[in-house]
Order: C-alpha cells, then sequence, then structure tokens
C-alpha cells in the first residue's frame, strides 16, 4: 500500500496512519471490546504518567493541585489519557489528526460529565498559535508519523521552563519486533495487523537527542505484560515499550 505521508508545509502526517486509526476510534473505550488488552496497558501507563507528574509538581505534599496545571495530550486519540488528568482537575487539551478520533473522544467526555478541550490539529499548528504548558504528554504517537524528530521538537517547544515532557513509545529491538509486532499484532491480535511499522519503532538515545539540551532526563521505565495474568506491570527493561519524563530547565 501507498503511504501517503506528508510532511511540508507544516504537515507531518499519514493518511494512511489517520485511516487505520478511524477505524480503531469506535473501540477506544470499550473495555469488552477486541482492544481490551490495549485498555489495559493505557491504566498502567497513566498510573506512570500521574506519579511522575504528582513527584514534579507535589513538591512533598502529593497529589499536587491539578487545578492549577495546564496540560496537553499530542495524539490524543479517544482521550484515554486527557480526560482522566482533567478528571483529576487539570486543564487539559487534546489535540488528534484524526478528525474521528476527536469527535469519539468529544462524545465520551460529555457522556462522563468531565470538561476537555478537543481539537482536531496538528502539534505545529499548536506551536504556531504561541501556546506552552506545564505538561505535555506525546503517547505512542512518534512510531506513526513521516518527520519523528521534527514531532519530538514540536513537543519539546510547547512545554514551559520548569514544565514536563512525558514520551512514550516502542524501541527498536530485536524483542520489540517479536513481542509488539509478531506477538500482539499476528499472534494475539491485541492489535489490527499492521498497526505497527519496526522500522518506525524510537531509541530512547534517540528520543534524548531529538528532545534537546534545555530537557534533563528525571525518569524512564518499561512497561511489560503479564501473559498469565493478563496485566501490565513496570520493568527496568526499555527493550519494547518505555516511557520517558524530562524536566524542562527553569
Amino acid at each position: 500500500m501507498l503511504d501517503k505521508s506528508k510532511k511540508t508545509g507544516g504537515s507531518n502526517f499519514s493518511e494512511d496512519e489517520i485511516a487505520r486509526f478511524d477505524a480503531l476510534a469506535e473501540s477506544w473505550w470499550d473495555p469488552k471490546g477486541k482492544y481490551k488488552t490495549a485498555l489495559d496497558f493505557n491504566r498502567a501507563r497513566l498510573d506512570v504518567i500521574k506519579a511522575q507528574i504528582e513527584n514534579h509538581f507535589g513538591k512533598g505534599k502529593l497529589p499536587p493541585d491539578y487545578s492549577t496545571l495546564s496540560m496537553i495530550d499530542i495524539g490524543s486519540g479517544g482521550g484515554l489519557i486527557s480526560e482522566p488528568l482533567a478528571k483529576l482537575g487539570a486543564h487539559v487539551t487534546g489535540i488528534d489528526a484524526s478528525a474521528v478520533s476527536v469527535e469519539v473522544a468529544k462524545r465520551h467526555a460529555e457522556k462522563s460529565g468531565v470538561d476537555v478541550s478537543y481539537r482536531h490539529m496538528l502539534s505545529s499548528e499548536v506551536v504556531g498559535e504561541g501556546l506552552q504548558y506545564d505538561v505535555v504528554i506525546n503517547a505512542e504517537v512518534v512510531e506513526h508519523v513521516p518527520d519523528q524528530q521534527q514531532l519530538i521538537k514540536e513537543c519539546a517547544s510547547l512545554v514551559k521552563p520548569g514544565g514536563l515532557l512525558i514520551l512514550a513509545t516502542l524501541n527498536r529491538t530485536f524483542k520489540s519486533y517479536i513481542i509488539a509486532i509478531v506477538g500482539a499484532e499476528y499472534v494475539m491480535r491485541y492489535l489490527p495487523i499492521g498497526t505497527h511499522d519496526w522500522r518506525k519503532f524510537v531509541k530512547p538515545s534517540e528520543l534524548q537527542q531529538w528532545v534537546g539540551g534545555s530537557f534533563s532526563l528525571k525518569h524512564q521505565v518499561g512497561m511489560k505484560l503479564n501473559p498469565l495474568k493478563g496485566e501490565w506491570l513496570t520493568t527496568s527493561s526499555l527493550a519494547v515499550n518505555f516511557i520517558q519524563t524530562y524536566s524542562r530547565d527553569e
């Protein structure tokens, strides 16, 4: 299939990738659906994200006052990260290149009575508006765009001085190919075949280089699935799924 990728004129997305996530959008929140494992993964990932936010902004008083924090979720999909953070009181903006996902997220937030600002746009457009946030989150997005370095640079530029940049993706290793591609897509069918392209997976060192010198790596942790219990756990190994947290210098 022709990869209709765009990375000129401020656009950094693949039409094929957007179509793929449009097809998934209505299943984002279904706890009994075929992508239940992905939902379980998100809950474990969200625990890590909240812990990092609270450790950074709590200043010894956990949890912090979320109502004082502005956050943006780059590639928010159906709102699996945006909505829980907004429910805690944070001022959350979720943006996505998929109009279908944005509408699904809006409907779910309205049904849940949670105030989230969802917008159908790209990170480059937010940068163009001159906005910055206390917390910028980019989770499982960078492996789906044509210009990965540009996306990370845009995300970094959106972080206020003293704020946090939280990145989550998949490492480009032999183990990740076996687990995330062969296992998750072809064997267990946790995700549709073709969801990921192993060549687009990103090494932790590459992310750190792209983030730039104005940031300090505060924390990094891997995620792994216990297949017997069906539970996602944190691990010191970054060989497959991993999350990095960076703080921007004051």
